[in-house]
């Protein structure tokens, strides 16, 4: 058990977990009651994708950016100006509700500003998180921070859809809000003296085109990265699809979908802490594997003939999305060199979070055309096919990491 957890015997990385449960137990709050106010305004899945395409579409042509700046800065101050605007846009969000006033054009509006918020937030998040452990204890914090992700999914989401059905959208929209003041304190407790920052990077022409070389030319990176990005497109698109299933094919409501999260949310904390326990064994191969299973999940959901079928699936689901999603963080954060890692994160908060504007309207274009369940389809099938074509580039990273690991001992024989 205490490997599991050995990340949070330190003080600083406690108080970040904790923050960041909260704060993402309010994020999932919002998020249920987001997707159903859009198709409460609008009834339209195509328009529930287009929602979500324009709350990432600034994660799309930002990140990298983003990711420039969590380099060149302090990422800690950073945090604070970025976490405690994303409070007052969910602030803005309730009083529009509460009042009446909210339109779908305001919907946009505030999502867009949301997206450019994230895209400086992520890669500052993801980066800061080697400053705050050892490098030993990188592995189990990362899947960590994900596993606290996951158990604020099944409570936000739970939470989400009953408060939508019992005190209305604006509650959530409120709760969220005040959510981020967890994250703002947490930050203000830490001891500097723990922290472990990167020397920041001089301001200099090129740095983002610098990052991307940098990602591209590093077979450790660029392969996870296309493999992230194209399940981020087609599979990591629950905010559409769910709620489609839940809507359509279960005639049910935003507490149907709140149950869906949740259930995919306790498989996500079942898989998090057997990844955690497993720590820094996982090679790079694992991440097909991970996709692979994880492809099966969401096509089974997709076929599912019940109500409790589907439960029964998310569950898989939960766990290979934290599964595939820990592994390919980790390899990122270990590979990527200290004064490049907010630009390597970037680029993963692009494949992963950005492509939701392509992705969101496809698959809800997709539900709302052929069906709900194809929106799963859409998802689930591409994600067996490119974890099979990824395996084989994956375990010539691992050969090669084999082999550094085997000169040293080499040399000293």
């Amino acid at each position: 058990m205490n490997r599991v957890f050995s990340s949070l015997r330190v003080r600083n990385y406690r108080l970040y977990f904790t923050g960041q449960l909260i704060s993402m137990a309010g994020t999932w709050m919002q998020a249920v009651a987001l997707a159903f106010l859009v198709l409460h305004l609008t009834g339209s899945g195509t328009q529930l994708g287009l929602a979500t395409a324009i709350r990432f579409l600034p994660v799309l042509l930002l990140s990298p950016l983003g990711g420039v700046v969590a380099d060149r800065t302090n990422k800690r101050r950073l945090l604070f100006v970025t976490q405690t605007a994303m409070g007052v846009l969910a602030a803005v969000f309730a009083a529009l509700v509460a009042t009446g006033l909210i339109r779908l054009w305001s919907v946009y509006l505030l999502s867009a500003a949301l997206g450019c918020l994230t895209a400086f937030d992520n890669p500052a998040r993801q980066s800061f998180i080697p400053e705050v452990v050892p490098r030993a204890e990188l592995a189990n914090a990362v899947t960590l921070n994900s596993v606290s992700i996951n158990i604020s999914r099944v409570l936000g989401a739970a939470a989400g859809g009953a408060i939508v059905a019992a005190l209305g959208f604006a509650t959530c929209f409120a709760l969220n809000a005040a959510s981020f003041g967890a994250v703002v304190l947490t930050l203000g407790l830490m001891r500097t003296r723990d922290l472990n920052p990167a020397e920041p990077a001089k301001k200099e022409r090129g740095q983002v085109r610098a990052g991307i070389r940098y990602a591209t030319s590093t077979p450790e990176l660029m392969v996870p990265l296309l493999l992230i990005a194209v399940i981020g497109t087609l599979a990591w698109e629950f905010q559409v699809t769910l709620p489609l299933i839940a809507r359509e094919v279960f005639h049910g409501d935003a507490g149907t979908y709140g149950a869906m999260a949740s259930t995919m949310g306790v498989g996500a904390v079942v898989g998090g802490l057997i990844t955690a326990y497993r720590g820094n064994r996982s090679r790079a191969a694992a991440m097909s594997v991970a996709a692979i299973g994880w492809g099966v999940a969401i096509t089974a959901a997709a076929v599912a003939p019940a109500f409790w079928v589907v439960l029964l699936t998310m569950l898989f689901v939960g766990y290979g999305s934290i599964s595939f999603n820990s592994i390919a963080k980790t390899a990122l954060q270990l590979a990527a060199a200290p004064e490049m890692r907010g630009r390597v994160m970037a680029l993963w908060t692009l494949a992963w979070g950005g492509s939701t504007p392509i992705g969101g309207p496809l698959v809800g274009w997709i539900g709302e055309t052929f069906g709900a369940r194809w929106s799963l389809i859409a998802g689930g099938v591409p994600t067996i096919l490119v974890g099979l074509a990824a395996l084989p580039a994956l375990r010539a990273i691992d050969r090669r990491a084999a082999d550094r690991r085997r000169q040293p001992a080499e040399a000293i024989t």
